[in-house]
């Protein structure tokens, strides 16, 4: 079925194709709802499914999911009676992509790329959790897909529309936040995968009743259903998911990425990789990103760390009272210290004497703003433009594809910023682009 399918889908896009690729996102009358589906509808779907809903913009026309039907989508099915409900994404926008304006994507890191391809690919604006993708080169398809179908595109790291981001942006602007030439981040939470012994794929187990499998793996090669893949699990492993990197990543170092403009790293160090593993991500992992100078500004060095135990030294600046949390960041400027946390959470100078003291000279963020979904469909309807565009969180989503490779492989990498590819290492190179794509899920990478 699923096979036919595709087949269908393509043989009416190819047919298309020269309109298709004419054809930019819809930008809607300022009082008219946009038409939204959701792709995703249990876990972090479910929480992106109603703050859309909430913004009393849209009218909810389509939900989709791999196990639509079940527990983990009730909630979204019960606030949104006879809406047509789909477990096949290619099916839904088969048989109601006419009345879909825009549709956000929550499902796991290596589904959200031929999802939103295809997506825009038909004119829809989307609204994709992070990580953006799974793979670098994924990320290059989509950041061209978002030039050329002209479509509104918001990559879901809430915090991007929170009060770190305005912030940041306006400290930097005043000089306060400058000539940083190093930052070290961290994410010390226990992650599922933490206490696995894997040395193989999983295999045993019947897929539940429900579950549309084929679905679910998308792109990827075949592989045995397995508790320790779905729900949830499959964030630890390499081929489907992006670790820690991608889950927290893009909540901790979005804003210092993009107001530092660190663009890409040509140098990433593997400096600790506890219980590597070739199937899932390691128990705890050091891993240093080099970027180079940009512009008047100097070099910079991020170094990040996760795992329980495996916490970064304390910085000298902060007082002994004050704890370190289990996510955050330490900004080091040529003048001043600063300390965040993650998601929309502000910034503060340590030690807190010298922030007092400099409270006058702070710029004071003014006025409301949308929140980031309500920026999205904001932007559906050409109001304003998503803060967390793919031009943004495109490069953002590549760091972290090339830690994970540091992660994989260990060792120093060096990357050539014009070629975009690894120095004498073929299968780092590989690694950029990932594994080939599954009979029949060819046709999403070229759209």
């Amino acid at each position: 079925m699923a096979a036919s399918l595709s087949r269908r889908h393509f043989a009416k896009l190819a047919a298309a194709s020269t309109v298709y690729s004419l054809i930019p996102g819809r930008v809607l009358g300022a009082n008219e709802r946009v038409n939204v589906a959701f792709i995703g509808c249990g876990g972090m779907g479910k929480n992106d499914a109603k703050s859309v809903a909430g913004s009393g913009l849209v009218n909810v026309v389509g939900l989709c999911d791999v196990a639509i039907g079940g527990k983990r989508t009730a909630e979204i099915e019960r606030a949104h009676p006879g809406i047509p409900t789909f477990s096949d994404f290619r099916k839904m926008f088969d048989v109601i992509g006419k009345d879909i304006h825009a549709v956000t994507v929550a499902t796991p890191d290596h589904s959200h790329f031929p999802i939103a391809m295809l997506a825009m690919s038909l004119g829809k604006h989307v609204y994709i959790e992070k990580p953006l993708c799974h793979t670098f080169q994924e990320a290059e398809l989509l950041m061209a897909a978002e030039k050329k179908y002209k479509v509104s595109a918001q990559m879901g790291n809430q915090g991007h529309s929170g009060a770190n981001y305005f912030q940041f942006k306006a400290w930097t602007e005043a000089g306060i936040i400058k000539d940083v030439t190093r930052i070290t981040a961290y994410m010390n939470k226990g992650r599922r995968w933490h206490g696995w012994k894997i040395d193989e794929y999983p295999t045993g187990e019947s897929v539940p009743a429900g579950l549309d499998w084929d679905t679910w793996l998308a792109t990827r090669p075949h592989r045995e259903f397995s508790g320790k893949l779905h729900p949830g699990n499959w964030r630890g492993w390499f081929e489907f998911g992006n670790g820690a990197f991608g889950d927290w990543g893009p909540h901790i170092l979005d804003t210092a990425h993009r107001f530092l403009k660190l663009g890409l790293p040509n140098k990433i160090t593997a400096l600790k990789r506890e219980g590597a593993n070739d199937f899932i991500y390691p128990q705890a992992s050091t891993i240093r990103f080099s970027f180079p100078a940009r512009g008047e500004m100097p070099p910079v060095e991020v170094t990040w760390y996760d795992g329980k135990k495996n916490r970064p030294p304390r910085p000298e600046e902060l007082e002994p009272e004050r704890k370190v949390e289990a996510c955050g960041k330490i900004i080091y400027g040529r003048d001043l210290v600063f300390k965040g946390t993650t998601h929309g959470s502000s910034l503060r100078i340590i030690p807190e004497s010298k922030m007092r003291d400099l409270k006058d000279k702070l710029p004071r963020i003014k006025g409301r703003h949308s929140g980031h979904h309500r920026n999205f469909v904001l932007a559906c309807k050409g109001d304003e433009k998503t803060r967390s565009s793919l031009d943004v969180a495109g490069p953002l989503t590549q760091v972290f594809c090339l830690g994970v490779i540091a992660q994989r492989l260990g060792g120093e990498l060096s990357f050539d910023l014009e070629t975009k590819q690894f120095k004498d290492n073929a299968l780092a190179n590989e690694l950029l682009v990932g594994p080939p794509p599954r009979k029949g899920w060819e046709e999403f990478y070229r759209l």
